[in-house]
């Protein structure tokens, strides 16, 4: 690391050894954010944007006029005053006109994934701080150059993930602090989500969702940009949402580390038979495709203070969604896919309780006292969380609860899994991007109520 990267990356580690309670100043102070990506998953952020009184949208981006449209729509029903668009030329630059937009606080990235790296470090190199969607980069090289240009310019960066903020994961974290698992030992996750329908549509705006089976071009939202990655890419694609509680139970890159990586890939069949099935036979093009993504990808992850951790990515097949957690250590266990728990001692011998009992015990105190806020946010009320510890931390001047470390160290494991199994599955060393301040930076993620 160059003397510079390391003088940046230590001034990080002091500003993280506690997480402020906002001053008394920026409580009543405004943010004003942009946002590149106004498609489906950008409007549902959005909706939590306009509705805060500490935010104002001063800028939109999306280079699809109907989504813009509707998210120019959005900003208006909520009374609040036009924000300047971005895009409506069909312009693929436009974003960076957007950057260039004096008084920006902060921009929302919610573009399809290949877009993630360049607009974040652009963005930072604008001294614009980021809330970037989920993934972080594509390549494993774009993930060193988006910690570079955090590291070189100190602009703040959050990854966007929501299930950190989900209301029983955060009980459970709740659960592994006050020591009721015990010394954890192993931990599962994954994103287990049938999207053939959100991979395939009919191209028509009004049905985004399992009409059809064009993607590409000839498909609308997600089926025209992320289907083309279960064509060529084979690896797990989406590891956050399983990976990031996991890693905020075994503080990683807070007095922990992933040191290896391998991943297995299944045959690819789930995506070829729904082609078929839903267009009555062979002739579509799209049946005609050869799908590289695996139907289940597994990867195992070793730490190194000897947890193993478990991710399964599973999008292709028929089967509800479930993103299969399971903390278990040595007093007890929790797996969220049968609402169930076991604690020594406490638990009758060999036998599950209901975990909705022990929820309610450790309730975490963000849920306690934004609940009711939060209700009809998105995916349970987890967006609204999500949105909030952006807006709040960028109004305190605070770090980011879910950092750059925290995005480039889980996104990672997509290009590591697809390397480990191009080469036959092959375990491989895990990249130290905090190069050793893993020792010493200590954990800040929802400590208490702030954010």
């Amino acid at each position: 690391m160059k003397r510079r990267e390391f003088i940046l990356a230590s001034a990080a580690l002091a500003a993280t050894t506690l997480l402020p309670q906002m001053p008394a100043w920026a409580r009543n102070r405004k943010v004003r954010l942009g946002m590149i990506g106004t498609g489906m998953r950008g409007q549902v952020l959005l909706k939590e944007l306009v509705r805060r009184e500490d935010v104002e949208v001063v800028a939109l981006c999306d280079i699809e006029p109907i989504m813009l449209g509707r998210a120019m729509d959005m900003v208006a029903k909520a009374g609040k005053p036009a924000p300047t668009a971005y895009g409506q030329d069909g312009d693929v630059n436009a974003w960076k006109r957007l950057l260039e937009q004096r008084g920006l606080d902060g921009v929302i990235i919610a573009t399809p994934w290949e877009w993630h790296a360049p607009m974040a470090i652009a963005a930072m190199q604008a001294k614009v701080a980021v809330g970037c969607e989920v993934v972080a980069g594509i390549t494993l090289q774009d993930h060193w150059d988006v910690l570079r240009a955090q590291l070189d310019t100190g602009t703040p960066y959050m990854l966007l993930e929501n299930v950190c903020y989900r209301r029983d994961v955060m009980a459970a974290l709740q659960m592994v602090r006050a020591g009721l698992f015990g010394e954890l030992v192993h931990l599962q996750g994954g994103y287990q989500h049938d999207l053939r329908g959100v991979k395939f549509n009919d191209g028509n705006p009004e049905h985004p969702y399992g009409s059809g089976v064009e993607f590409g071009a000839k498909g609308w939202s997600e089926a025209r940009w992320r289907t083309e990655h279960s064509v060529t890419r084979n690896g797990e694609l989406y590891p956050s949402h399983g990976i990031g509680p996991c890693a905020m139970y075994t503080g990683i890159n807070r007095g922990n580390r992933f040191t290896h990586i391998n991943a297995f890939a299944s045959k690819a069949r789930g995506l070829h038979e729904y082609t078929v099935a839903k267009s009555g036979g062979t002739t579509h093009p799209s049946t005609q495709v050869q799908f590289k993504l695996g139907d289940i990808v597994t990867t195992t992850l070793a730490c190194a203070n000897g947890e193993t951790i478990l991710l399964q990515h599973d999008t292709s097949l028929p089967r509800p969604y479930s993103l299969g957690f399971r903390v278990q250590g040595t007093k007890g266990l929790w797996m969220d896919l049968n609402h169930g728990i076991h604690i020594e001692g406490r638990s009758p011998p060999h036998q599950w309780e209901e975990f909705q009992v022990y929820q309610d015990q450790y309730e975490h105190p963000l849920w306690k006292k934004h609940a009711e806020t939060a209700a009809g946010a998105g995916h349970g009320g987890m967006d609204w969380f999500v949105i909030h510890a952006f807006v709040e931390s960028l109004k305190a001047q605070a770090p980011m609860p879910i950092d750059i470390f925290d995005a480039v160290t889980w996104s990672a494991i997509t290009p590591l899994s697809e390397q480990s199994i191009a080469n036959g599955f092959q375990t491989l060393e895990f990249p130290d991007f905090t190069n050793g301040l893993w020792q010493q930076r200590k954990p800040i993620f929802a400590f208490d109520a702030s954010y």
